[in-house]
């Protein structure tokens, strides 16, 4: 009997692992939240999920000094002024890590 009983659970473990494993999860999002490539209509209006902190160094990671007042606007747009190349700028960053000067 214990050897039936043992049979059966190690059936069991291996059919669960097996039922464990999917395919990859299809998705209807079309826009990562981090864009990898600059999207020229930057700064894209949308929830920002970035924090003071990761505005402003995603920002210095653009090649920008001397960040100073960072504010998240109400398009959940972070907005500052910084210096790149000696020259002061105003900036922005959205929700998809577009970092781009003011036009």
């Amino acid at each position: 009997m214990k050897k039936i009983t043992f049979a059966a659970a190690s059936l069991l473990l291996v059919a669960t692992g097996a039922f464990a494993q999917s395919e990859t999860p299809s998705t209807s999002q079309t826009t990562p939240a981090v864009n990898t490539e600059h999207n020229a209509g930057a700064p894209v209006a949308g929830k920002n999920s970035f924090t003071e902190d990761q505005a402003k160094s995603r920002i210095e990671e653009a090649g920008y000094k001397d960040v100073v007042g960072l504010k998240l606007d109400d398009q959940g747009v972070w907005r500052a002024t910084a210096s790149k190349d000696g020259k002061s700028a105003n900036v922005s960053l959205d929700f998809q890590g577009n970092v781009t000067p003011a036009k």
